[in-house]
C-alpha cells in the first residue's frame, strides 16, 4: 500500500484555538481524521505528524526519504517563509511533496506571500480551509501515480 506523510508544523498543535477567523475551529485531530477517511477511499496510507521543532521537523523529513514514502503533504506554517533547513531537507526528498495553507497566503500579510520551498515542491494549494489538506492528498497521490508510469 502506498504511504503518504503529512507533515503538520509550528503551532498547528493549536487548531481549533488559534486564530478562529484564519483557520477555523477544527482541531488538529479532526483534521487528521478526515485525511485518514480519504486515504481510505483512495486505497493509501497517510501518517501524520506535526512538531514544534525545527529540527524535528527535519528528522522526520530524512527518515520519509529512509522509509521511501511514495508522497509528502506539508503545511509548514510560519516556517514557510524563513525555514532554509527545512527546505533543504525536503529537496533530498525524490518523490511529490506538496506545500498547503489553510489561509490564502498571499492574501495576507507581506511576509507571508513568500514561500522558501516554492521552488523545490510539485505545487500548492492554499486557501481553502480544512479542504486544502483533502486536495493536498489528492494531488499527492495523483502525481505519485504520474511519477511511477
Amino acid at each position: 500500500m502506498k504511504t503518504f506523510l503529512m507533515l503538520h508544523g509550528i503551532n498547528h498543535n493549536m487548531f481549533g484555538k488559534r486564530d478562529p477567523k484564519q483557520y477555523g475551529t477544527t482541531t488538529l485531530d479532526e483534521i487528521n481524521g478526515e485525511l485518514q477517511g480519504v486515504a481510505e477511499e483512495l486505497g493509501v496510507r497517510v501518517e501524520a505528524f506535526q512538531t514544534n521543532n525545527e529540527g524535528e521537523m527535519c528528522e522526520r523529513i530524512h527518515q520519509a526519504y529512509k522509509d521511501n514514502v511514495d508522497g509528502v503533504m506539508i503545511n509548514a506554517g510560519a516556517w514557510t517563509h524563513y525555514s532554509y533547513g527545512i527546505r533543504d531537507a525536503l529537496a533530498i526528498l525524490t518523490v511529490p511533496v506538496i506545500e498547503l495553507h489553510m489561509s490564502n497566503i498571499h492574501a495576507r500579510e507581506e511576509f507571508r506571500h513568500k514561500s522558501v520551498f516554492a521552488e523545490i515542491v510539485k505545487g500548492q494549494i492554499a486557501g481553502f480551509g480544512v479542504d486544502s489538506y483533502v486536495l493536498a492528498l489528492r494531488a499527492c497521490v495523483s502525481a505519485a501515480a504520474d511519477a511511477k508510469s
